[in-house]
């Protein structure tokens, strides 16, 4: 895989830790009081003490993989190489691909019109032959 699809993979792995990490937050937060004009939030069970002590730890575990996830990254960049020779550099390395591109795309489009050529003589061959298969006449 190149470094660009590795980069890519990278990013979408930390979109989703970020994503499950907040979602993760959000669910297993414990209710607030948010204004003396609600209510007060319900009380917990007995047995949310025991998942107090899981929930404390998972947003642990979540971050740190969320940031050896980031360092991965900041690896992966700079595993990049860099630019050689400047802006100029690379618009000229640009115009000559583009030559490049230009002069492969007139050789593919002269094989296509020596293609279309061919196969419109083989079109013309094979209605040629089934027409004087249908019109042969059986000797007498």
């Amino acid at each position: 895989m190149d470094i660009i699809s590795q980069l890519q993979e990278q990013v979408n792995t930390i979109a989703a830790l970020a994503f499950n990490t907040i979602g993760t937050l959000q669910r297993d937060a414990p209710p607030v009081r948010l204004s003396p004009n609600y209510p007060e939030p319900p009380p917990t069970a007995a047995s949310a003490a025991e998942d107090a002590a899981n929930i404390a730890e998972q947003p642990q575990l979540m971050s740190a993989a969320l940031v050896k996830a980031a360092k991965q990254f900041d690896s992966l960049v700079a595993a990049l190489p860099l630019a050689e020779g400047g802006e100029e550099a690379q618009l000229k390395r640009i115009a000559e691909l583009q030559a490049e591109n230009d002069a492969i795309g007139q050789e593919l489009q002269k094989q296509l019109e020596a293609a279309e050529k061919e196969l419109k003589q083989v079109q013309e061959l094979f209605s040629q032959a089934t027409d004087d298969c249908l019109n042969l006449k059986r000797p007498d």
